[in-house]
């Protein structure tokens, strides 16, 4: 929680809250009284990146802490994650940096401290003790850091949320809430709807299940803006279909929607700060289950781009409902298309869950959100569409296969398949992303992440002139 600078009476009761390098921490020493510096040695403080350290006051209470930044050259230099931990390591109280701050590094930190508030406590009862608050840094851009923090939140509490109570409608339903808080539109095709409107890739990977798949589509904008649609994948629970996945690979499936996930958060914060474009979302939202309506190996479907597609594997479902998604924004021909998605295994064992995979039909949009990506520590890594791959999807009966032949290159060759069905827009952006911390780290507990939200909105902002 961050409390607003204008606050006097709070901001002349809060602690000092001190940012010290190894490099500073002699000088900052000199500048302290005795007893301080005293007590900073004989805790062994010596700066080292993520070290809090509590000062005591009259009576026992505490006077202020420091925080360790390590080898930081320059605080130009400090990044969201050298605040993200704070709030549960500080003891509870109000704390203002003692430190100043240029204004870009302030924007991080207080975007730090508030992204590494976030808590999923749907299910059980929040801790009771308190938790350290921390007044508005001076010259932070608050506005952009509230809305920064509050996608990211909206993202992760859709990852965190378990399949039996985030399945397709409710994917809808949280869509149909953006749009009501921004002033949007929202036409939801449901059910043999979908086959009625030619979307017969969604249908068919959602028909084993009895909640029935659905494409969501949300437009927001004012006219001459510039024309970006996303497409996130949102396959709320994926249990593999008849080629069932084995128990272990289950067991983090509720997270396959992290796709749509993040291109909610996306969109929740390119309207909350007004930006000048005309936005269109697509979700195709399904669950791929298992039932006597599921489809099989060996079916051959015809997609809305009117490419039939054998199918190889029902497992990879993500490929083949964003194909009809893609097939629908690519019609309009958009200036700038992205699609998000939890699609491949292969990603992940390539960069690890913290890098997302990134292809684009234009290498300068990649490298723009490579760079932008890096400053905003929401990262991506640049990634081929290897032409020489794109026989791996040869079928004998059907135009392609959605399974490639080869055990090799997973990720490169899902995307090559996806660019089979953006034929008329020239800046496409496909992101393979992890949207889940598999591991504790200050700030970034396990569970849901928000992955390319914060650097996809900079990315647009950047292009909209």
């Amino acid at each position: 929680m961050l409390i607003a600078e204008n606050s006097l009476q709070v901001a002349e009761g809060a602690l000092p809250l001190w940012l010290v390098t190894e490099g500073t921490l002699q000088g900052w020493l000199g500048e302290q009284k005795g007893e301080v510096a005293n007590w900073v040695r004989a805790n062994g403080f010596v700066a080292e990146k993520q070290r809090v350290l509590m000062l005591p006051g009259a009576g026992g209470t505490p006077a202020g802490a420091v925080v360790g930044l390590g080898n930081l050259g320059s605080l130009n230099d400090l990044k969201l994650w050298h605040a993200a931990g704070l709030t549960d390591r500080l003891a509870p109280a109000t704390y203002r940096l003692a430190t100043p701050l240029p204004a870009a590094a302030a924007t991080q930190f207080a975007l730090g401290w508030l992204i590494g508030s976030y808590r999923f406590s749907r299910y059980r009862a929040p801790p009771t003790a308190g938790r350290a608050t921390l007044v508005a840094p001076e010259g932070a851009d608050m506005t952009y850091a509230e809305a920064a923090a509050s996608a990211s939140s909206l993202a992760r509490d859709l990852v965190n949320t378990p399949a039996n109570d985030l399945g397709p409608a409710e994917l809808a339903a949280a869509a149909a809430d953006l749009a009501q808080r921004f002033g949007a539109t929202l036409k939801v095709t449901v059910g043999d709807e979908l086959k009625a409107g030619r979307f017969p890739l969604i249908y068919a990977v959602g028909a084993g299940s009895p909640r029935q798949p659905r494409l969501i589509d949300l437009r927001w904008g004012k006219p001459g803006g510039l024309r970006v649609t996303l497409v996130g994948k949102g396959v709320c629970f994926d249990t593999g279909g008849l080629d069932i996945k084995p128990s272990s690979g289950m067991l983090l499936m509720k997270k396959d929607m992290g796709g749509a996930a993040c291109v909610l958060g996306v969109a929740q914060l390119l309207m909350q700060l007004d930006a000048p474009v005309q936005l269109r979302v697509l979700i195709p939202a399904v669950e791929n289950s298992v039932d006597g309506h599921s489809y099989r190996p060996s079916d051959v479907i015809t997609s809305r781009k009117g490419i039939s597609v054998e199918i190889g594997n029902t497992d990879a479902e993500g490929r083949l409902v964003l194909a009809d998604a893609l097939a629908e924004a690519d019609a309009e021909k958009p200036d700038l298309l992205i699609d998000l998605a939890t699609l491949t295994g292969a990603a992940r064992v390539a960069l690890g869950p913290e890098l997302p995979a990134a292809y684009s039909t234009d290498a300068k949009l990649l490298a723009a959100l490579h760079e932008i990506g890096d400053a905003e520590m929401d990262p991506i890594w640049p990634m081929p569409l290897w032409a020489s791959y794109d026989d791996e999807f040869s079928s004998k009966i059907a135009d392609i296969g959605n399974v490639s032949a080869s055990g090799f290159a997973g990720s490169p060759i899902a995307a090559l398949f996806l660019k089979r069905f953006v034929t008329t827009t020239p800046r496409w952006l496909h992101v393979d992303l992890f949207a889940w911390n598999p591991k504790e780290r200050p700030g970034r507990p396990v569970g849901a992440e928000a992955q390319c939200v914060r650097s996809l909105y900079r990315l647009i902002r950047a292009r909209c002139g």
